[in-house]
């Protein structure tokens, strides 16, 4: 079999310099707000002084939760278990809404920096704390699976050591959030979208024209069976059905837009609250076009690899794998293209780490040193806590991702991070603005019965899964087509088709 030493040699000199260029405009942005821009207080620093306007937010949005988890993980997941995984992107269309005109105005009419002084405003301190305690664990946990996934796909493609780029990563991150706030990390992550766009869509439109076009790939897909639009079967265990994908989905996302602190930080750093029901529906566009061109990036992969299955020929070992190696063999000879793929998985990660850091330093400042140890606290010492804070939290995500290693499937388990933490805090919210006669015991008793309930059953499924009780079956691959490759000058030709396509097989036995 070849080896992937002969896909990574392919990573040259223009694609490091595309790469290293993104990583250097990123921390230029972070040092003409650090450093010339207005003079940073704490409100500066944690809220852009409240001067934002709809496109750099909407941006940010779009950028923040669409990491290289779904960069990698949907395209995996498609080729895994079928293009049905499309339907989540109709829970949006619920959700957006849902946040404009929920949840984002009782924020809005605080005017709060924590979105967690909202809990305490409407039951007691012990349920703000018990909010801003869960936060801060899904979001430490979610970050190190971030920056775990992107390295994961430069050590696949490029042959780059995992802990050198992890360690790129976070301290890029870590230096332009450190130095230019809320106000950085906004415009950064509106460069990083369209970085993000423009690699995706390249990629996939190359690699379908590629195996024959777009009319092929989708044939490929509904002689598998992976071409379901839509599936009504009500039975819970199935993995994607309309009623897990649409419903299931609304709950993961309003979890996220609805009361995550990183949102609702950016949608308080907007100068008025019709700019942000704008941004919101832009995010829902691009959401919408994002994850529709993944799922179909997973139809694409499985087009091209339909004869010579990548994972059980045994070239790469995990299916968050699949794409990085795709992109490889569609675009391996074209100096530069996938140096711009790997700086679009390296945005989705700086993003969210970026917005992570940010909105955990406001936390920590303003529900625990300002909120129980020093309420008297200068403007000007709670911006050096803030970046102190914001530091700290870059670190310890450093540290986390060597736990992040051991989660297996990154997509999966970002999603039970979120399923498990995320949907106590939901609770928590939505009892107290729907549900006027709630009071604070009601409250803190049911945000910990509820953790208690969904971690027993997050922890006990991971276990299950361990020891063989619960088993999710792929949809069926082939590798017959692996010994129609003929091994020849260090590449290979496939024979079946009439224009020939370079992969990674077997020699022919």
């Amino acid at each position: 079999m070849a080896d992937l030493t002969q896909l990574s040699e392919r990573f040259q000199w223009p694609d490091y310099l595309v790469f290293a260029l993104m990583l250097a405009v990123s921390a230029v942005i972070g040092i003409i707000y650090g450093c010339f821009g207005k003079k940073q207080d704490t409100k500066e620093f944690l809220m852009a002084g409240k001067s934002m306007t709809t496109f750099p937010v909407a941006m940010s949005l779009i950028a923040s939760f669409m990491s290289a988890i779904t960069l990698l993980g949907t395209p995996s997941e498609v080729y895994q278990n079928g293009f049905i995984y499309w339907l989540i992107g109709f829970s949006y269309i619920m959700v957006m809404p849902a946040a404009a005109y929920l949840y984002f105005p009782v924020f809005y009419k605080l005017q709060v920096t924590s979105a967690y002084e909202y809990l305490e405003k409407r039951f007691d301190k012990s349920v703000r704390l018990l909010g801003s305690t869960v936060f801060i664990i899904q979001m430490c946990l979610y970050m190190a699976i971030v920056v775990y996934a992107p390295a994961l796909a430069l050590a696949q493609v490029t042959g780059f050591n995992v802990y050198i780029s992890v360690s790129l990563i976070c301290f890029v991150c870590i230096f332009y959030t450190t130095l230019g706030g809320m106000k950085a990390v906004l415009w950064t992550d509106a460069l990083q979208t369209v970085i993000m766009y423009a690699s995706m869509m390249f990629v996939i439109i190359k690699g379908a024209v590629d195996v024959g076009g777009f009319e092929y790939v989708w044939q490929k897909n509904v002689e598998s069976g992976r071409a379901v639009l839509i599936d009504f079967d009500p039975d819970p265990t199935t993995r994607h059905t309309f009623w897990t994908l649409i419903v299931g989905g609304y709950f993961t996302w309003i979890t996220i837009y609805g009361v995550n602190q990183a949102q609702v930080q950016r949608y308080l750093s907007v100068q008025t609250k019709q700019m942000v029901t704008q941004a919101l529906f832009i995010n829902l566009v691009g959401l919408f076009i994002l994850m529709i061109t993944c799922a179909f990036g997973g139809m694409v992969v499985y087009a091209k690899y339909a004869d010579c299955d990548p994972i059980s020929a045994g070239i790469v070992s995990k299916g968050d794998q699949l794409f990085p190696l795709f992109v490889m063999d569609t675009l391996g000879q074209f100096r530069g293209l996938p140096g711009l793929f790997v700086a679009g998985i390296f945005s989705g990660a700086l993003s969210t780490v970026s917005s992570g850091m940010n909105s955990l330093a406001a936390i920590v400042l303003e529900d625990f040193i300002k909120g129980s140890f020093l309420p008297h606290l200068s403007d000007e010492a709670s911006t050096w806590w803030s970046r102190g804070l914001s530091l700290f939290f870059g670190l310890l995500t450093f540290a986390l991702v060597f736990v992040a290693e051991q989660l297996g499937n990154i997509l999966s388990a970002a999603l039970s991070i979120f399923g498990m933490v995320g949907g106590p805090l939901l609770g928590l919210f939505t009892l107290g603005m729907f549900f006027p006669w709630a009071n604070r015991r009601g409250a803190f008793v049911g945000g910990i019965v509820s953790l208690i309930l969904l971690f027993w059953i997050g922890i006990g499924h991971q276990v299950a899964k361990a020891y063989g009780q619960i088993t999710s079956t792929p949809m069926p691959t082939s590798t017959e087509g692996c010994d129609l490759f003929e091994y020849h000058h260090g590449s290979c030709h496939h024979r079946r088709h009439h224009h020939s396509h370079k992969h990674h097989c077997r020699r022919a036995r």
